[in-house]
């Protein structure tokens, strides 16, 4: 046998042990190692991101949305929507300040970065590793920015911010900073419907982006953040805070000295009112939703007809502000106001006080109670059910199972008739009556009628508890106006092309006429609430020489209060209150909000050419000491009887879960 050979002098033989890598060689290989792994795994990673990357060779195509005109019933402009585009600005043209505001808030280390900011990526990364169930935070830069504007859409998800850290790193390779940042200022939103800075510069400054000013150049900037929430039109107050914190970090990034900062300070910066000035907005606004249900997306500019009187509106729009002013003091902070004609046409609509501080539109977003002015519901249930307005009955305490409605001024007034009942608004009676003829029933009147929101059955529901919209209020009464028909609220006539072709007709297919208030009941009920006007508590709302009639409310806690109140084929409903629903000063429906109804009447019934009431009897004629004339721009003292509705909470019966909402 063999003996095996030992290693020779060198120890290279085959069972000699390999050699040890030194640091630098193992530093080396396994940098390679890794280097080779991370850039198979970059390349994957890449490969499935960029699989549905949009096209980018439509770089430099502006798709501008298609615009909407708002006409009146007589053809008037009210306003336009969609979105503003301007010729795009030569970077080279704007003042130097203009891009380094941008620089300066959005993305500092942009002449530095790659497209993308590490450090930014991480900081996202932590936050939204610990923030869960938000949207993502992003850490953009400028370019991934743009990338999104221009290729991308608004949703937040992983799969969407890493695809616009991959455009932007195609953008930084394809284009120069200084394109990049002429294209971003081109094509950012700015909103109010304006894209660009060009357009941004005219629709908030009346000026070319030429002519901005340091000042002007900080708020654009700071709108960046969130155009709605910022916006120097809507949000004055926190766009100059914004735009402080622009100037600072201009001056820490020594874009600018803090001398030119304190001189931006001292140049009062006048933001163009025009758009905030239109007529309607709350009004637009409520239309913006239909025109699409009805026609679709446009895909090409629209004129959108409507029924609204610009001259109404700009009546109701300053009575409102002057009632809510003059009862500032009463703790009124809100209102709204809305007319229809006979036929359900939106004549005026006034959504708030002030649409810039506000854009919630009270006419038909909001749901409050509506206190006595639910009444007329159950007193026509009772006139069908064979009453007349001289039925005898007796205000005397009551108790409808654990509930004990009382009136507001603690007294009762023993035997009346149901006409004087209504005219006090005397609680106690309608308890009763609701009680007797059936609250399920009074529902159905009631949502015969037009009321679509859910009306709860318990006994209160006599004294209002139940929860709607001015506008539906209005559809509600309208048949009260009209001869018994019901008529539902509409406000679009026509929908056309702006070439001409007409793409929805409100008259093509309209359903016929349909009665819902019969005789005698109807001629009953326009009694009946004439009283209200002319000797009860709506006196404040009567306006000399026309027939009118309607009915106050007021709820419990004096949280709202309302004067739904209307002539031969007009009604028009007011509420005042406060949109956290806390208490007035105790504010009645007799008080601000029959003021406020009489200022806008007073105006819009010369217009009207209005007739007496259809469907009741002639009015009795005025006495010679005119009431109308006594109380005009009077503040009068209410009625004791005016009623807050009208029963306290704790008295209140409870809601039976068992009974189904109407």
């Amino acid at each position: 046998m063999a003996r095996a050979q030992s290693p020779g002098p060198g120890g290279h033989g085959p069972d000699a042990p390999r050699p040890k890598r030194s640091p630098l060689q193992a530093l080396i290989y396994w940098t390679l190692v890794l280097g080779v792994w991370g850039l198979i795994f970059l390349v994957a990673f890449f490969a499935v991101f960029a699989i549905d990357l949009p096209d980018t060779s439509k770089l430099y195509e502006v798709k501008r949305q298609p615009s909407v005109s708002y006409l009146d019933r007589s053809g008037g402009l009210i306003s336009v929507r969609g979105s503003q585009y301007a010729p795009p600005v030569d970077l080279d043209k704007l003042p130097a300040y203009v891009p380094k505001a941008f620089i300066a808030i959005e993305d500092r280390w942009f002449y530095w970065h790659f497209g993308f900011n590490p450090w930014g990526i991480a900081r996202s990364v932590a936050y939204n590793a610990t923030h869960h169930g938000g949207p993502l935070r992003g850490g953009s830069t400028i370019t991934q920015q743009l990338a999104r504007n221009l290729f991308l859409t608004p949703s937040q998800t992983y799969r969407r911010k890493v695809q616009e850290l991959i455009l932007a790193v195609w953008l930084e390779a394809k284009f120069s900073k200084k394109q990049i940042l002429e294209l971003y200022l081109n094509r950012v939103y700015f909103g109010a419907g304006a894209y660009g800075i060009e357009a941004a510069s005219q629709r908030y400054f009346n000026k070319p982006a030429s002519q901005l000013t340091l000042g002007e150049s900080a708020l654009l900037a700071g709108m960046m953040k969130g155009p709605s929430r910022y916006s120097p039109v809507a949000a004055t107050d926190r766009a100059a805070r914004r735009a402080t914190i622009v100037l600072d970090e201009m001056v820490r990034i020594h874009a600018i000295t803090p001398q030119e900062r304190d001189q931006a300070f001292q140049q009062k910066v006048r933001v163009n009112p025009v758009l905030a000035n239109q007529r309607a907005q709350y009004f637009t606004d409520w239309l913006d939703d239909q025109v699409r249900q009805l026609v679709g997306e446009p895909t090409e500019d629209l004129v959108v007809e409507t029924t609204l009187d610009l001259p109404l509106q700009a009546a109701a729009e300053q009575a409102l502000q002057k009632g809510v002013a003059e009862a500032a003091n009463q703790g009124v902070q809100q209102a709204a106001l809305v007319s229809l004609d006979g036929e359900g046409r939106v004549r005026a609509y006034v959504g708030g006080v002030n649409y810039l501080q506000s854009q919630f539109d009270r006419v038909t977003m909001a749901r409050r109670q509506a206190g006595s002015s639910f009444k007329p519901f159950v007193y026509l249930t009772a006139m069908e059910a064979g009453r007349t307005p001289d039925t005898p009955v007796v205000d005397e305490p009551i108790t409808i199972g654990n509930w004990q409605p009382r009136n507001y001024t603690g007294k009762y007034l023993g035997p009346i008739t149901l006409e004087t009942a209504l005219k006090e608004s005397i609680n106690t009676v309608a308890a009763r009556l609701a009680n007797e003829v059936g609250t399920s029933n009074v529902a159905a009147t009631a949502r015969r009628l037009g009321i679509t929101s859910p009306i709860q059955l318990d006994p209160s529901m006599a004294l209002g508890a139940v929860e709607v919209s001015p506008m539906e209020m209005a559809q509600a009464y309208d048949p009260f106006a009209n001869g018994g028909f019901y008529a539902k609220a509409y406000a679009i006539e026509r929908i056309r092309t702006a070439s001409g072709k007409v793409l929805f007709d409100h008259g093509v297919g309209a359903p016929e006429r349909r009665a819902v208030i019969g005789q005698p009941a109807l001629s009953y009920m326009i009694r009946m609430m004439r009283q209200v006007v002319t000797s009860g508590t709506g006196m404040r709302a009567k306006v000399g020489g026309y027939d009118l009639a309607g009915k106050t409310g007021t709820t419990s806690d004096y949280r709202d209060a309302w004067f739904i109140g209307y002539t031969g084929g007009f009604v028009t409903a007011v509420w005042v209150g406060k949109d956290d629903n806390t208490p007035m000063k105790k504010v009645t429906g007799g008080a601000a909000p029959a003021g406020i109804w009489r200022d806008y009447m007073t105006a819009a019934l010369p217009r009207l050419k209005v007739e007496p009431i259809p469907g009741g009897e002639a009015p009795p004629p005025e006495p010679a000491d005119a009431i109308g004339d006594l109380l005009n721009g009077q503040q009068m003292i209410q009625p004791p009887s005016e009623l807050p509705d009208d029963t306290p909470p704790d008295q209140r019966a409870p809601a039976d879960a068992n009974t189904p909402p109407y």
